[in-house]
């Protein structure tokens, strides 16, 4: 077998990212933006990580955190097999206000 990936091998795979929000998200967004965890940071920032399907899709959530009026503090892409991923994708009740 060839190492090459196919097209749609190499262009139908999920990237993983982390959206930094300044300030904490309440449980009410917790199905907006599901797949997603929810980490609320001691500094007082929220951490959005998880799969996002395509470029399309990252945009769709950064429009969502555009109409929440949260400053964005950073995106960042992840590498795959960040211990990031190895979450449900769901929010912690307990980091969640």
């Amino acid at each position: 077998m060839s190492d090459k990936q196919t097209f749609n091998e190499k262009y139908h795979q999920y990237q993983c990212y982390e959206i930094r929000l300044k300030g904490h998200l309440d449980n009410r967004w917790i199905d907006w933006f599901e797949g997603l965890s929810i980490t609320l940071e001691e500094d007082g920032d929220t951490l959005l990580s998880g799969p996002v399907v395509d470029q399309s899709a990252l945009h769709g959530l950064l429009k969502k955190v555009r109409d929440l009026g949260m400053p964005l503090v950073s995106v960042s892409s992840l590498e795959t097999g960040s211990s990031a991923l190895l979450g449900t994708g769901q929010a912690d009740q307990s980091d969640v206000k």
